[in-house]
């Protein structure tokens, strides 16, 4: 074994590409959105050493284009989940005892293969499979996940030189252990960042992994796989299988050796996941780690001091930027009676300017919602949106399915502060706003706080401090992400620290070492240098 304390690269955030008009880059994802369009990918499962196709397959196509087929993806029976567990703890052993600057040099590795050879192809699948623009592709699949990758190693070594005093008659000494057993990782479609993250970072920290990715997001998580194998990820460290979501769980749960599980997804889900452990508690060999990510009905809130068009731009890209498929997305806003005539016109003059359609045409600022499913429950809420006597779209509500899943950029304006599309999590591209009289400013921050039962982002915007303070100190419960004259969007790793309470999720931070935390277990060691050999204590004379 290597001996030295050695200094990894400092991490630094991944430069955001511009994709302008004749930019090499530019030329380089539509290359590759060209290639990956015109052919077909058959993705297995990957278990240990192997690539299994079983057959029973699944067709994977863009929202934005139905129809068209880009390849296909293997299920997974019962024995293939056993086959992945028993993979998993199989490669414990080894991949435990691996130096931790070996683990750190892979993953620096897959950062910098997807910051150069990679970029275009990682970017490209994200914007076929997800239906992404290319700069929320940008932002996602290279930025973040560089970021994610570079960042974690930064905060692994900081754990790791976390240590306890000690004195000339004792050295103490905190070693942070991988969990004993293996990891469960449920990751959704919305961010390829996410989805290569959760089974990273606790791979990383030395545990071994079953990945479940969303079936929305088999296309561009193939990409994750190739570059995790060629960056040097041993088989059997993060096993991956695809198919019914309640048999892999019911199967991974089911096993003594279930030491944790890394989530994103919806709030019910990640509540039955967890009644689940506790009902299956006296099953495992340790108490598991949870933690989760899961839902939002994120807020916009302006004072009347804010300034108008500030307020507008970003709640547009809060709202309707990857078609409000984020967590994060702004879905609800409070704006102050005194300014809502120049917000609305500034709103639909802006929004008069959106085009919509394949993210292949690069002019395009909102393309598809993910599947049929997504796209009748938008339409659901938008029509009853237009029957409802307190509630108007007053821009948008159109939608269209016949080629893609397309939902207009949608905004309602309701008197009623509980309408249902101001408490209900939609995952669409749908803002409800709700108009308070200025002098209730106080009153409004409170009905803010009390209306949903998420706490995952929000934003004030003001032009004035003691507004500021004030709803900062009032909406401190109701958001785990707080912005201040900004939208409640983009959180930047190392910089932001994502997650949130209530039913958004264990607010374990994704992007900070807090997270990393979760993926270990302390052992403490104290070695004492000269032993006694008497017990007799002073007192005892």
């Amino acid at each position: 074994m290597l001996k030295g304390f050695f200094n990894i690269p400092k991490a630094v955030n991944e430069p955001v590409k511009s994709y302008a008009p004749n930019s090499p880059e530019k030329a380089a994802v539509l290359a590759a959105y060209k290639e990956l369009w015109n052919s077909s990918v058959d993705v297995p499962l990957y278990i240990g050493s192997e690539e299994i196709r079983t057959g029973n397959t699944r067709t994977m196509s863009a929202p934005h284009d139905h129809q068209h087929i880009v390849g296909t993806y293997h299920l997974a029976e019962k024995a293939h989940v056993e086959k992945a567990i028993a993979n998993a703890l199989e490669s414990r052993t080894k991949w435990a005892a691996m130096a931790w600057e070996q683990r750190a040099a892979i993953f620096l590795k897959a950062a910098e293969l997807i910051a150069g050879p990679y970029r275009a192809k990682i970017n490209a699948a994200t914007m076929i499979a997800q239906s992404k623009t290319i700069h929320q592709a940008e932002i996602d699949a290279a930025c973040e996940l560089i970021d994610f990758l570079r960042y974690n190693v930064e905060f692994m070594t900081q754990i790791y030189k976390d240590q306890p005093s000690s004195d000339s008659s004792v050295w103490n000494r905190v070693e942070y252990r991988p969990l004993e057993g293996f990891v469960y990782a449920i990751t959704p479609f919305n961010f390829t960042a996410i989805a290569a993250n959760l089974p990273a970072s606790a791979a990383l920290m030395g545990n071994v992994v079953v990945w479940k990715p969303s079936d929305s997001q088999v296309f561009s998580a193939k990409v994750i796989i190739d570059v995790f194998k060629e960056a040097g990820v041993p088989d059997g460290v993060i096993n991956v299988v695809f198919g019914d979501p309640v048999m892999i769980t019911d199967t991974i749960l089911a096993s003594p050796d279930f030491a944790g599980i890394h989530y994103t997804g919806s709030t019910f889900v990640f509540k039955e996941l967890w009644k689940k452990i506790g009902e299956n508690i006296h099953t495992y060999k340790t108490y598991p780690r949870i933690v989760g990510e899961t839902g939002g009905k994120d807020f916009i809130i302006a004072h009347p001091s804010a300034n108008v068009k500030q307020v507008v731009a970003n709640t547009i890209r809060g709202a309707f930027e990857f078609q409000g498929q984020k967590c994060s997305a702004a879905s609800r806003a409070y704006f102050p009676a005194s300014l809502w005539p120049a917000i609305k016109e500034e709103m639909g003059k802006e929004l008069a300017t959106f085009k919509q359609g394949s993210p292949e045409d690069f002019s395009n600022f909102v393309t598809a919602v993910i599947h049929e499913g997504s796209f009748d429950k938008l339409a659901k809420y938008i029509d009853q949106a237009k029957a409802d006597a307190d509630a108007e779209v007053i821009f948008g509500g159109g939608y269209d399915k016949s080629k893609g899943y397309f939902i207009e950029p949608t905004v309602i304006l309701t008197t009623n502060p509980k309408y249902a599309t101001m408490e209900t999590e939609l995952f669409g591209p749908v803002l409800t706003i709700y108009i308070y009289e200025d002098a209730t400013w106080a009153e409004t921050l409170k009905l803010v706080d009390a209306t949903s039962e998420y706490a995952l982002t929000g934003a004030v915007f003001s032009g004035c401090r003691y507004a500021i303070e004030e709803a900062t100190v009032a909406l401190q419960n109701c958001a785990g992400n707080f912005y201040i004259n900004d939208k409640p969007t983009g959180a930047v790793v190392g910089m932001q620290p994502f997650g949130g309470a209530r039913a958004s999720g264990t607010n374990d931070k994704a992007g900070s070492a807090q997270n990393l935390l979760r993926w270990v277990s302390p052992r403490t060691i104290k070695e004492t240098f000269v032993t006694p050999v008497d017990y007799r204590y002073p007192f005892l004379g």
